[in-house]
């Protein structure tokens, strides 16, 4: 009985006891690392810096609430003179919320909501499925292709909730025990965490990268990011593909497809228009974003069409936007808070000066980021990590700051080793048909090969 009360304290105030654990280490890090010559901003941002780590890694309170809290705090310690021996001037650290980032990531939201409510999503997975045919080989293959690319436009977590949603029926008539139940539940959340590195607006720690390099000049188009991410995205997705069918697919029998054979929807004529417009304006938006370099608009004002256009066919409406997932544009800005925080203060200089003392090789760092972020990403949020490791790299490798930003943010990619390592795990996990231990296979072939396979591109195509 006491056992069982000390239990429920413990969940009652596990929040509030992580909290203060973090407040504590963060407290007493910045105690033993800070340096006489640290200013009062430096040492401020240094707090800040464990503190958000600290409550990241915890989940004591949600991510998006760390963000909140990242810029009240810069604006309350940085630009008061009460504080700061030295306020400066706080606005860059809340105008994140307006950066072109923000409003890129705003247009990709628009653009993956309407088309899950006008259920076009579903009707092209379907339709990818119907052209795989039964063999259970075809069948993953469509299934990790299809997945993929709808997670470059889509969150991967409602790709990977809408394509394990339509293919329960198939899983539970296969059963826990099939290798081909384990292989499509592994191949979807490998190809929508893949996928995410198509584009920019596919993960958020894509969009981390960009702003970084915004904040130092360098622009990077959606078409160059695409140049880098979409062929890693492919390789990676085809290799994971074939290792589930050598792994899990022995046997090509024929599976029954009924799961695809629900009664025919009858699509009214406001519907066919609507899904229509959902194309033609999805269409134009890509283009354009494409073609930046041609007409010279930017791809923040670009995203203006569909936030403008949707609500106005009345395709999307107050009760859709309210459920957008405003959490993760919070956790952006906050995110792109701290760099700029890190940056101006001078922290990451201070501290890249040590390590550009070892004289490491380019080339050894690039692989020693890519493959922190990948072990990193696996046991705390992935846009925390290209948060703090994509500033720090940049300050390092002050010649590869493109290279080593665009390493980290698609690195963060590749972490699948655990069921919490990202959220199409954890939803594939929570289908109860799939052990701790089945996520290895995919989390060591992605997590060794993913973040090798990036520098290697990444240091290719830079070098062309």
């Amino acid at each position: 009985m006491q056992e069982k009360i000390k239990n429920g304290n413990w969940e009652n105030y596990k929040s509030v006891y992580l909290f203060l654990i973090s407040l504590g280490i963060a407290l007493g890090l910045t105690w033993l690392l800070q340096e006489p010559e640290f200013n009062d901003s430096q040492i401020y941002v240094l707090f800040l810096l464990f503190f958000a780590l600290g409550l990241w890694f915890t989940e004591a309170v949600p991510a998006f609430s760390v963000s909140i809290f990242i810029i009240a705090y810069l604006v309350f310690t940085l630009g008061n003179e009460n504080f700061n021996s030295a306020p400066e001037n706080i606005e860059k650290y809340v105008t994140t919320f307006s950066s072109s980032i923000i409003w890129l990531m705003l247009g990709g939201f628009f653009m993956a909501a309407a088309m899950t409510k006008t259920k076009l999503d579903e009707a092209l997975f379907r339709f990818t499925l119907r052209m795989s045919g039964s063999n259970p080989r075809n069948l993953l293959i469509g299934l990790m292709l299809t997945t993929m690319v709808a997670s470059m436009l889509m969150s991967n977590t409602a790709t990977t909730a809408m394509v394990i949603a339509s293919i329960m029926p198939l899983l539970n008539s296969l059963g826990k025990e099939s290798s081909l139940t384990k292989a499509f539940l592994l191949g979807v959340p490998i190809a929508a965490t893949t996928g995410g590195m198509g584009t920019i607006i596919g993960s958020p720690p894509n969009l981390i990268a960009i702003g970084a390099l915004e904040n130092v000049g360098i622009e990077v188009s959606f078409l160059d990011w695409m140049i880098y991410g979409l062929p890693l995205a492919f390789v990676l997705t085809a290799i994971s593909c074939f290792v589930l069918i050598l792994v899990y697919i022995k046997d090509t029998k024929a599976i029954s497809l009924d799961f695809l054979q629900v009664q025919q929807e009858v699509l009214t004529n406001q519907v066919k228009t609507e899904r229509f417009a959902v194309i033609v304006i999805i269409s134009i938006t890509i283009f354009l974003w494409l073609t930046t370099s041609f007409h010279g608009l930017k791809v923040g004002a670009v995203s203006a069409i569909p936030l403008v256009f949707f609500p106005l066919f009345g395709i999307l409406k107050n009760k859709d936007v309210q459920g957008l997932p405003w959490d993760t544009l919070l956790l952006v800005a906050g995110g792109l808070s701290l760099g700029l925080a890190l940056l101006h203060s001078g922290l990451l200089d201070y501290y890249a000066g040590y390590i550009k003392q070892m004289e490491v090789q380019e080339i050894i760092l690039l692989l020693l980021f890519a493959f922190m972020t990948m072990i990193l990403s696996n046991v705390m949020s992935h846009t925390a990590t290209s948060t703090v490791l994509i500033p720090l790299g940049m300050a390092i490798l002050v010649n590869a700051q493109t290279e080593v930003a665009l390493i980290i943010g698609l690195a963060a990619s590749t972490a699948l080793f655990l069921p919490v390592s990202t959220p199409p795990n954890a939803i594939a996990y929570s289908t109860g048909m799939l052990d701790i231990k089945d996520f290895r296979k995919g989390g060591v072939l992605v997590g060794i090969l993913g973040p090798l396979l990036i520098v290697l591109w990444i240091l290719f195509v830079s070098w062309l």
